[in-house]
């Protein structure tokens, strides 16, 4: 199982390189390697595949970060990241990130009360921590002119998450070379790329769906939230 390792002192964030967008979090590197064989479970699920157990973590590639990594910020790009893109992967890759905007509208739409919530206020690098289902789900959303603006499509947020991310990969279709994967810089020094963007489309999605499946399960119990994305929580 490679990964790559992304860490501030011992905090860590350790991303799988083969399942786009899985990730654990953790106080320390194994803290972190212990959390993954249960993401990589939820994350097969979710994507009707097999899942061996028996593999073993190996760490490709690690970044040293000045990021509140703690709080998920993030800036690595994979070395993959920077590989020409076949038309074929980049749909599968589209096809995938749709996928993960889709769960995640489902996963909205299944809460009850979209305003309420038992988690307390809590604040991150970024501002107040979304707490509501609408919150989660704004916040979510609203990355979307964000990421594609990263690698030079101009885009806004409108529509459902599903909605305006369709249209960004509309916009990024007409653009003349977009499967060339440039490697380029983009806001505050952080390096992009097309792969890149739609592994932290995958990533920022499963951070935000985890915590809602959490907290509406915690609200309003696990019999009424749907679970299109097989967490065991």
């Amino acid at each position: 199982m490679k990964c790559i390792w992304e860490h501030n002192g011992n905090d860590t964030l350790l991303y799988s390189e083969d399942c786009i967008g899985a990730y654990t979090r953790g106080e320390s590197l194994e803290v972190a390697m212990g959390k993954m064989q249960a993401e990589i479970l939820a994350y097969t699920l979710w994507r009707n595949q097999s899942f061996s157990q028996d593999e073993k973590i190996e760490i490709i590639q690690e970044k040293r970060s000045d990021l509140q990594i703690a709080d998920a910020d993030s800036d690595i790009i994979f070395e993959s990241e920077k590989l020409p893109i076949s038309k074929d992967e980049y749909d599968e890759l589209k096809s995938l990130v749709l996928k993960s905007a889709k769960d995640f509208y489902d996963l909205f739409q299944s809460v009850p009360d979209k305003e309420k919530s038992c988690n307390p206020p809590r604040k991150t690098f970024y501002g107040d921590v979304p707490r509501t289902a609408y919150e989660m789900y704004e916040h979510t959303k609203n990355v979307n002119s964000y990421y594609f603006g990263e690698i030079g499509i101009d885009i806004d947020n409108d529509g459902t998450i599903l909605e305006c991310r369709e249209k960004g990969f509309e916009y990024l279709e007409q653009t003349k070379g977009y499967l060339d994967n440039a490697v380029v810089e983009g806001s505050y020094g952080e390096t992009w790329s097309l792969r890149k963007m739609m592994r932290r489309f995958l990533w920022h999605d499963r951070i935000h769906a985890k915590a809602m499946y959490k907290m509406a399960v915690k609200t309003f119990g696990p019999e009424t939230i749907d679970n299109p994305f097989k967490f065991n929580i």
